[in-house]
């Protein structure tokens, strides 16, 4: 019975019905709560359907019930990216990648998270970093005096609203 919904769920997704899909794998789910290929497989109907922190616990259980199951990490690392945890991607596809070597979706998605979490980098950097007014040189000694009480009073206006950012910020790792 878990393989005929399993069967009505691949057809639902072929049809771009993800939702019924979804509601099929569950179904099997409730059937055969062991088989981590219907938690991989409804992960990706969750995907489709935007529902990405459904899609990282289907994947978290699929891991659970097979560890080498590369799609699960796959499934992991995509909704993970959508969530803009993009550390936390990096690992699942790289774990991923090792059970799946020849896959190249994990060596594009790695890369992809490098480059998001490199701009995460350059955002936050020029966030905390304070912006100090350039002086041209050659004024003599007294513009290295203002380009310090500069320094100074950036840091000391910008500290504030500085932690509030970062702290409104949410958490960019799960396990």
């Amino acid at each position: 019975m878990a393989k005929e919904l399993e069967n009505k769920a691949k057809e639902a997704f072929l049809d771009d019905d993800f939702a019924l899909a979804a509601d099929y794998y569950s179904e099997a789910i409730n059937l055969d709560p062991n088989n981590p290929l219907l938690y991989a497989d409804r992960a990706q109907a969750h995907i489709k359907l935007q529902n990405f922190t459904e899609a990282v616990s289907d994947a978290n259980k699929a891991i659970q019930l097979s560890p080498s199951l590369a799609k699960a990490y796959l499934r992991k690392g995509t909704a993970c990216i959508k969530l803009e945890e993009y550390q936390t991607a990096k690992v699942a596809l790289q774990t991923g990648a090792s059970f799946a070597p020849d896959d190249s979706r994990f060596t594009k998605l790695i890369q992809d998270c490098d480059r998001y979490i490199a701009e995460e980098s350059n955002d936050l950097a020029s966030t905390l970093l304070p912006r100090v007014p350039t002086t041209p040189a050659g004024n003599g000694s007294h513009s290295t005096d203002r380009s310090i009480d500069s320094t100074k009073e950036a840091e000391r206006d910008s500290s504030v609203p500085q932690i509030n950012e970062v702290a409104t910020t949410r958490p960019k790792f799960r396990f």
